[in-house]
Parts: structure tokens; sequence; C-alpha cells
């Protein structure tokens, strides 16, 4: 954390005059009180500035052969090594003009010649307890702001893996295993990605709507904690009657990311997107899935996007009632699906993405399979 503010520290200042007089009157005035360093033009007292440790305070004469006063601050400003060193200006120039030249290139006072030293002597010691104060907040708000970066990762984890335990609860009810919610969630990001630049997807598919995509695609299923086993289980082909239980999936789902959305305050761009995916990943490109028979472009993308991912993964994954089909079978169905079953744009990028699939699918083989 940010250290306390140390008044008693002995701080410095660097003296820019080219008048050794001038200087050595500034030095007697200050090197009791200040570490004082020197430099009798400007290119030395850029030199000196930017050479660690660093001068605290620089008071600084305009008129000087070379690199003027008000040169050298605006030099001195433009470096972020130096940038924060507060510049006093120490001159004989008097007019506003000048003052306010002064003022326009970084100064934080101006100090007309002849001196007083006792108004000399207060302005330094105000202007470094001000930078002492400006340095205490800056390292305090650099401490909470990596606090509250830090806190807000914990957050983030302890989401991640709500996330995938809910999902998990989900397959552990069903014939599926963990590492389908992982393929899938791969699946949806590489489609995403491939699609973010498709002028129909490139509004909808910022980075942080692919995060969300990402972190949300896990629930897709999450409805079919409330199927009974009897029909969740079962190896063989639904009834008619079965099937329409196991389809409302869909809307327990939906609902139950609906209660999760009810509890806080702010509406969650997260759960909105479970949401649509947890109730609209069924539905089909004509109009024949379900719950709510959406068609086209009704369909929200998020949907479409796990609608592909889903079922590929279905169709190559071996459950007790089928065998598995191979990738480029997969893939056939999937591509005959277009107009139909999937938007014929997500399953264009599919096809593109058809070797990147089987890398994750063979990255992620269900234990059963790799046997």
């Amino acid at each position: 954390m940010a250290e306390a503010l140390d008044f008693t520290d002995k701080k410095s200042v660097l003296i820019v005059d080219d008048t050794p007089e001038n200087l050595t009157l500034m030095n007697g005035l200050l090197k009791d009180i200040y570490k004082t360093k020197i430099a009798n033009n400007g290119e030395r007292a850029l030199k000196i500035a930017a050479t660690h440790p660093l001068p605290d305070l620089v008071l600084l004469d305009i008129m000087m052969p070379g690199i003027d006063g008000y040169e050298v601050c605006r030099q001195l400003k433009a470096d972020p090594l130096t940038a924060e060193i507060p510049v006093i200006f120490l001159t004989a120039k008097t007019q506003i003009e000048d003052e306010q030249m002064g003022f326009d290139v970084g100064c934080v006072d101006y100090i007309t010649k002849p001196i007083s030293p006792p108004i000399v002597l207060a302005r330094v010691k105000t202007h470094l307890l001000m930078k002492d104060v400006r340095d205490f907040l800056r390292d305090q708000n650099t401490f909470l702001e990596n606090e509250v970066e830090r806190r807000t990762r914990e957050v983030q984890v302890v989401q991640d893996v709500t996330i995938m335990a809910m999902a998990s609860l989900a397959e552990t009810r069903d014939n599926e295993t963990g590492n389908h919610i992982r393929r899938t969630q791969r699946y949806v990001l590489a489609l995403a990605g491939k699609l973010k630049t498709h002028g129909k997807f490139a509004a909808y598919l910022s980075d942080s709507t692919i995060e969300q995509l990402y972190k949300s695609a896990p629930l897709h299923d999450i409805g079919k904690v409330g199927i009974p086993d009897h029909i969740l289980l079962k190896p063989g082909k639904l009834t008619p009657e079965e099937f329409e239980i196991m389809k409302t999936h869909t809307t327990l789902g939906r609902d139950a990311i609906l209660a999760a959305e009810k509890l806080i305050d702010t509406p969650s761009s997260f759960l909105e997107i479970a949401r649509e995916i947890a109730y609209g990943h069924q539905e089909k490109w004509d109009g024949s899935g379900y719950p709510q028979g959406l068609s086209g472009e009704q369909i929200p993308i998020s949907a479409r996007l796990m609608a592909v991912a889903d079922v590929y993964d279905a169709l190559i994954s071996e459950r007790p009632y089928k065998t598995p089909f191979t990738h480029e079978a997969a893939v056939e169905l999937i591509t005959k699906g277009a107009n139909t079953h999937f938007d014929p744009d997500v399953v264009a990028a599919f096809v593109e993405l058809a070797g990147e699939f089987k890398a994750i699918a063979d990255q992620l083989k269900d234990a059963a399979v790799a046997a």
C-alpha cells in the first residue's frame, strides 16, 4: 500500500540560472533546508532533471542563452519521467504576458526578481508539500485501482467456477459429459471469432459479447435438471409424449436464468445471453424448431451459434443409445442443414472451421471414447 506522507524527508531542489551570483544567492538560501542541485544553462538542467534521484522541484530562470526557461519547462512537462516535477519560474520578466506564458508552458508558480527570501521559502515549501500530497494520492489511487482489479478478478473466477458447476450439474443428470460443455464452449468461440467481421454479425459480435458467449455457452442445457430421469436417461427413442416433456428443458432453463436476473439490480448482458442460448438453441432456421417456432433472423444470434456447436458435438459423441458419427459425416449433415435447421452463414463459417472443430473434439475427447 502507499506509504504515509513523510514531511521530514529532505527534498531536493534544482536551481537553474545562468548568472553565478543568482545561483550563489539561491543556493545559500535553500541549502540548509533542502538538497540543492545547480545548473547554469537549460541543457544542463534537462540532464540533471532526468537523472535519478530526480529533483522534487525546479527553480527556473527564463532568460538564458541557448535553451531558455520556457523551452526547458516545455521539455520537462513533455517527458513522462519529469512531467510531475513542479517548476517555479524565478525571473526578472515582470510583464503580465510573461507570467501567462510561464503558466501556459506548465509552471506552478511565478516569482519575480529581485526576490524576497521569505516569499521564495514559503512558496517552495508550499509546492513541495502539494507535490507530496499529489504523489500520495496518485500512489493511493494506483493501489486502489490494483485492489479493485484484483477483487474483480476474484469475483470473475468465482462466477466462472459457479457457471461451470451449474452446467456440470445438468450434465451429470444426462448421458453427456463435462467435456461436452467445454467442447461446445470452444466451438461457439471459434464460430463467433470467424463471424465477427461478417456484415450480418459484426455489430453484435464485439469482443465483449464474444467473451460473454463463451462464458454463457455451458448453460445451454441447464434446464435438463428439471427433466425426469426416466425421460432424460432413457436409452431408446422417446415417445411423442416424452419428447414434449424433454422439449421443456429450454423453457425450464430460460426460467431459471430469468429468476437469477430478477435478483440483481442492473441488467446483466451475460445472463441475457445465457437466457437466449438456453431458450433458443433448439430453434430451427425454417421455423420447425422449439419452443417458440422462431425462424430466420428471429432466432437470436447467440442461439444460432449454439445450435451448430451443440448438434456437431451430439453427432460425433458416443451415447448409450447411439454410436458416434465420424467428423466427416457430421460436417456433411450440418452442411445439408443450412437454410433448414441452421443459419446458412453460420454453416458457411462452420465449414471453414471444420478442421478446428475436429482438433477441439480430439483434444477434449471423452474418456470413454478415447479408451
